[in-house]
């Protein structure tokens, strides 16, 4: 399976000119019990969500991602504007057959194991019981639960929790996934099992839309995304386009002299350009945990390069610079 980062450049499987979310001028004010403007949640919201794509409602704690899709569910009605899905009014439950939503917060029965939890949900959208056989170990073991799933929920981590949470919101075969967070509180590992897991449901043809505070969660899997601020949207784009620094040139070498670098220095001189940097490229902080994990359990009791040699220098520096002594 391709890796996160690897999934989100590659184009979108879907119909540009399919949408299956319209929002026209959505806006939600809060009142408190006298009818008194207490939060004004969402701000005059225009965006489209296309048929096979990951988008990604990006924002800090309060922006207004919740309430966006609570309204998209019919759970909230706006205070004024309109929300479509599938072409009809968002506040039209029959469309919430074809969709599945994931919580923030799964609110499941702990005393439940794995299969019961999926069975139950599966008795909600009156799925005949070998419909529901086959449906509930179909999603153990796409979330990776099969070694688990006879244990009671109120057993599971985080992880698994959201991972019987995210099968929970698949049970029927939805074509529209809706997600509140999906990697909160998860560890490196979980986060990108994850994000892994919301790919392949974009390979599926699924349409998917992921809210989030984490940048790095909306970077790596989301084909566009909008950013809301105090309920306001703000950017409205392609991810890749909006990561693109305009006016700046990045070259990137392999095997230059220092010779050959102070030609390149004087040539973009020449042509009147300024050199900001020229450097070594660097890797992020999960891609480096993960590696250390993976080649961890590879080889058990493998110390990582880089740290070794980290430690060789600074072994060096203490006896006088000598590192063969």
């Amino acid at each position: 399976m391709a890796t996160a980062t690897e999934a989100s450049r590659q184009p979108s499987a879907a119909s540009a000119d399919s949408v299956v979310i319209e929002t026209r001028n959505l806006t939600k004010v809060y009142r408190d019990f006298w009818g008194r403007k207490k939060v004004h949640a969402l701000k005059a919201l225009d965006m489209e969500v296309r048929q096979g794509e990951i988008f990604g409602l990006l924002g800090p704690n309060g922006s207004g991602k919740s309430t966006t899709i609570k309204l998209l569910l019919g759970l909230l009605f706006p205070t004024g504007g309109q929300a479509l899905v599938f072409d009809r009014a968002a506040t039209d439950v029959g469309k919430n057959e074809r969709l599945g939503y994931l919580p923030e917060e799964s609110y499941l029965y702990k005393f439940l194991n794995a299969e019961e939890t999926l069975d139950f949900y599966g008795r909600l959208f009156d799925m005949s019981a070998s419909d529901r056989r086959q449906r509930v170990q179909e999603l153990i073991q796409m979330v990776g639960l099969e070694w688990a799933k006879r244990r009671q929920l109120k057993e599971y981590s985080k992880g698994m929790t959201r991972r019987i949470g995210l099968a929970q919101a698949l049970i029927n075969d939805p074509e529209l996934i809706l997600l509140d967070e999906p990697t909160t509180g998860l560890d490196p590992i979980g986060t990108r099992e994850m994000k892994d897991l919301i790919i392949r449901l974009r390979e599926e043809g699924k349409t998917v839309l992921m809210c989030s505070h984490l940048l790095a969660d909306v970077q790596d899997v989301c084909d566009r995304i909008a950013i809301l601020h105090q309920g306001e949207l703000k950017e409205l784009d392609r991810v890749d386009s909006l990561l693109t620094v305009q006016g700046v040139t990045q070259f990137r070498a392999k095997g230059l002299s220092a010779e050959a670098e102070e030609e390149i220095r004087q040539v973009i001189a020449k042509h009147g350009g300024d050199l900001q940097s020229m450097e070594h490229p660097t890797t992020t902080l999960e891609e480096l945990f993960l590696r250390i994990v993976s080649e961890s359990e590879a080889r058990p009791g493998l110390r990582h390069t880089r740290r070794a040699e980290s430690s060789d220098e600074s072994s060096g520096k203490k006896a006088g610079g000598d590192k063969d002594a």
